[in-house]
């Protein structure tokens, strides 16, 4: 199994240059990445789930949506940004339709 991605990874992706004064603002926002791929998935148990390398990079790049400035993660982008969807596929265990 992967691990979560860590801020300094997340740092080489958006091309910050000094990650301590950003490591707050990194992690804040890396921790809402993988808090949204959990959420995508559905069912997921801390206790037993672990991500794959699909479900570490679906939350690498949810988090450089969610860094972009200034157009921003904007809803569709957060759903259906083709690459975050193709880290995420087959790995969905609940649906929004009841």
């Amino acid at each position: 199994m992967a691990t979560w991605p860590v801020v300094a990874e997340l740092a080489q992706i958006v091309n910050v240059e000094n990650v301590t004064d950003w490591e707050t603002t990194l992690d804040g926002v890396l921790a809402s990445a993988i808090a949204k791929v959990k959420n995508d998935v559905g069912d997921w148990d801390e206790a037993v789930d672990e991500p794959d390398e699909s479900l570490a990079r679906a939350a690498m790049r949810m988090a450089e949506l969610m860094s972009e400035r200034p157009t921003g993660a904007t809803t569709t982008q957060l759903g259906f940004d083709p690459a975050y969807q193709a880290h995420m596929k087959g790995h969905r265990r609940a649906f929004g339709v009841a």
